[in-house]
């Protein structure tokens, strides 16, 4: 497991270097994550704005407690929203981005398959519209999945010691996983596979996927990072889909 999971990390660190080998696809997988990452940072100071007033919202069965049990649960609730905020928003981040960037990220995939991998003989060719398509259910689906790993997390972040230790590991691993999924999109659909596939793929080598998403994952949570690990995850996850897809990892 250790070793898959190490081998994970290692295809991320090749897409980076492939990309900083290219700055060209770094400036295109670049641009689209930009213009993404202008609209989730307006939402984030926006929830973090009103974030009191939301957590007194969700709490109300708090009011009649004393002033330091009350404070302790809606600073719990509001650190649980704003993380499930950031989950979700990272998965938004990726989805939104794969739409609005959907010519720019498949000529990543194409460009790491074709260049650096042997190609793919059998590959579709993908419109935009058509991307945009996939990439539109697949968001929803997996933020509606994300969502509902969120409910559980949230309850659970009220635990004490277990909600600040255990719960946030939990959700880097449940949203690291998604991650992946989106992540892997292009190769998966221009080999005309859908998203079930997708899912039951990188479920049989789980160790491997998670080493690959979850430092994606946490890389993302610094700011303006993604911009330049958003390409260079783009570029592992084409490898390493195209690896599971071709039987080349051991």
């Amino acid at each position: 497991m250790l070793r898959d999971f190490s081998t994970g990390v290692g295809l991320l660190g090749q897409g980076f270097g492939l990309v900083f080998r290219s700055p060209k696809l770094l400036l295109i997988g670049a641009i689209p994550a930009l213009v993404t990452t202008v609209l989730l940072i307006g939402g984030l100071v926006g929830l973090a704005v009103w974030i009191d007033d939301i957590a007194t919202w969700v709490t109300p069965f708090a009011d009649g407690w004393g002033d330091g049990v009350r404070a302790a649960t809606r600073f719990a609730a509001g650190f649980a929203i704003i993380g499930a905020f950031v989950a979700i928003g990272l998965l938004l981040f990726t989805a939104i981005t794969l739409i609005i960037g959907g010519p720019f990220y498949e000529h990543i995939a194409e460009t790491v398959e074709d260049t650096h991998l042997g190609g793919v003989p059998e590959a579709e060719r993908v419109s935009w519209l058509r991307s945009a398509a996939v990439g539109v259910r697949d968001g929803v689906l997996l933020v509606g999945l994300a969502v509902l790993c969120a409910i559980p997390l949230f309850a659970a972040g009220f635990i004490p010691v277990v909600g600040q230790t255990v719960v946030p590991v939990i959700a880097v691993l449940v949203n690291g996983s998604l991650l992946a999924i989106e992540l892997t999109a292009i190769p998966f659909t221009r080999r005309g596979l859908k998203l079930d596939v997708r899912r039951r793929v990188l479920r049989g080598r789980r160790a491997v996927t998670l080493g690959f998403a979850v430092p994606t994952y946490l890389l993302c949570l610094i700011p303006l990072a993604a911009l330049v690990v958003l390409p260079a995850a783009m570029a592992g996850g084409t490898v390493l889909a195209h690896r599971l897809l071709h039987n080349q990892l051991r």
